[in-house]
């Protein structure tokens, strides 16, 4: 492993870490010398990277850093790749531009080398089953879930019967053929999944939900079986 690519992952695993880590783990995980590590954090640091912390005490990395010039192993060009090109396949609209941009943002600051793997990716994206047309602007629902806030929706279920209802949307969920928005139901008084194609009508509240997001979808995890690795 060379230097740089040491560097890149001690910065992920600083990132995973979202309290102070000992230096200990940090070496453990990385894979090298208590000294040797100690040697790359202040190497960091003095490229600007906002590391605190001290020995004995442990490491923590704070939001907001990029190490110049962007740096990924070719695995990760290629996972970032295949990724934006199935966004740009199978989201919406606004997804396939921001994912385009995305990736456009990310190749102006690859070093030459690394943008031409970028360029030259052979990870295709197949056509898949034609999504059933929505409604309602996906924007609008993926808005109410990033600010929690409650959604009114009018809604017409597989057998064509309407109802209105007060969500609290914490997640959306893509599929090979629909789309589904996931909330906490106040008329089943439960957790319910709706097909965005569905969904007739929708209506950001000014009122924000009483629960956090992440712990909505901790609970839904937890009632599905599903484990964090899943989705």
């Amino acid at each position: 492993m060379s230097r740089s690519e040491r560097l890149l992952d001690l910065l992920q695993v600083l990132r995973r870490h979202r309290r102070p880590v000992s230096g200990g783990v940090l070496a453990d995980e990385i894979g090298v010398s208590i000294r040797t590590l100690y040697r790359d954090i202040a190497s960091l640091q003095a490229q600007g990277a906002a590391i605190e912390g001290e020995p004995g005490v442990g490491y923590i990395l704070k939001p907001g850093f990029l190490l110049p010039p962007l740096m990924f192993p070719p695995e990760e060009i290629e996972a970032l790749v295949l990724g934006s090109r199935w966004v740009a396949d199978r989201g919406d609209d606004h997804l396939r531009d921001a994912a385009r941009n995305a990736l456009a943002r990310i190749a102006a600051v690859l070093p030459p080398e690394l943008r031409d793997a970028l360029d030259a990716s052979a990870l295709l994206v197949g056509p898949g089953v034609k999504l059933p047309v929505d409604q309602v602007d996906p924007a609008l629902l993926r808005k109410a879930i990033r600010t929690e806030r409650k959604l009114l929706i009018s809604y017409s279920d597989g057998a064509g019967v309407a109802s209105e209802r007060v969500v609290w949307p914490f997640a959306l969920a893509f599929f090979d053929q629909v789309r589904l928005l996931l909330g906490w139901c106040e008329l089943r008084q439960d957790f319910r999944s709706f097909r965005t194609d569905r969904i007739v009508h929708a209506q950001v509240l000014d009122a924000r939900y009483p629960k956090r997001r992440q712990a909505l979808l901790k609970q839904w995890r937890e009632i599905q079986g599903i484990s964090h690795r899943d989705v």
